[in-house]
């Protein structure tokens, strides 16, 4: 159970809200009174009070997948490439310097966009977008890329980077602990303890995980690659209390959905490897990572099985 601190105002001249659709219907308000309402961030609940004004969240508590859908568009800019002039640095303004196609690039876009969607039901009431107004997405061009970003922004000349605080960071498992830490909203990792340690044991094995499964992509290591998805589907069965490898969506799932979305479809459709049989554990999970509207925005249509061949790997970069 977690608790959110509420302030609502009480309604005049309107039926009392009943469900979280009856928050989005007309109201007028007038007195303010301030509550404390607990409930499990997977249940349905209803709303008996009346309707809120504002919303502050503790750090404890961890985000369902229906908690980190939401249903707000982002309006993606375009790459920015050799011909581009730079943004205003250093201005107080928080950037995710990215490519579009980059899976580490992926993992901090995709918390960027859970970070807070939590409250996206309240989005008519408090404009919550995730962190899409925090933090400024900066796509480049890694084909084409601007000098100034290696001079100016980012001397490892690699996405993703964030520039925040009057200084950058990159490395994206970093990077999503960060976000994860310095921003508001509900942990994407849980309090639990053991579920902690083993998060800090599946984001270790992220690129152990990735240097198997490339054996087979270039045509090699069926046994190497057939380890690594086990090992995965093992992990996936350690917690009873969700889908996801800590039960809950975390920043575990984060770190994987880049890199299994691009191997799962190329492994079969290429080396006729099908990676999701005999693992019904990893099919439920990917089913479930689709549902994700912070998943979903990062997605690519344009992502071509040969790059993988070629070992490009999607513009691979940190």
């Amino acid at each position: 159970m977690a608790a959110l601190n509420l302030s609502y105002c009480s309604c005049v001249g309107s039926s009392r809200l009943t469900s979280s659709r009856d928050l989005f219907n007309p109201i007028r308000l007038s007195t303010h009174t301030k509550i404390t309402l607990k409930f499990s961030y997977t249940e349905v609940f209803s709303l008996r009070s009346q309707a809120f004004i504002s919303l502050r969240r503790p750090r404890s508590g961890t985000i369902s997948a229906a908690m980190a859908t939401g249903s707000v568009k982002e309006v993606l800019p375009p790459a920015l490439d050799s011909t581009s002039e730079p943004p205003p640095l250093f201005d107080g303004t928080t950037r995710l310097y990215i490519s579009y196609t980059c899976p580490y690039a992926q993992r901090v876009w995709i918390t960027r966009n859970s970070a807070k969607q939590v409250l996206t039901f309240m989005k008519h009431f408090m404009g919550e977008q995730g962190l899409q107004e925090k933090i400024k997405l900066v796509p480049i061009d890694l084909q084409n890329r601007p000098a100034w970003y290696k001079e100016k922004v980012y001397p490892a000349n690699k996405v993703p980077s964030l520039e925040h605080g009057n200084e950058v960071k990159g490395e994206s498992l970093e990077l999503i602990k960060y976000i994860d830490s310095n921003f508001e909203g509900p942990s994407l990792l849980p309090d639990d303890p053991a579920k902690r340690e083993f998060a800090e044991e599946l984001l270790t094995y992220t690129d152990s995980f990735s240097k198997a499964v490339m054996t087979l992509l270039k045509g090699d290591g069926v046994d190497e690659a057939g380890a690594a998805f086990d090992y995965i589907e093992t992990a996936l069965s350690k917690f009873e209390d969700g889908p996801f490898f800590l039960g809950q969506f975390s920043l575990v799932d984060i770190a994987y959905a880049p890199f299994i979305e691009r191997y799962v479809p190329f492994l079969r459709e290429v080396r006729k490897y099908d990676a999701m049989a005999g693992r019904p554990k990893l099919a439920a999970w990917f089913e479930e990572m689709c549902k994700i509207e912070g998943f979903q925005q990062t997605r690519r249509s344009s992502l071509k099985p040969e790059k993988l061949a070629s070992g490009r790997h999607y513009d691979l970069q940190n």
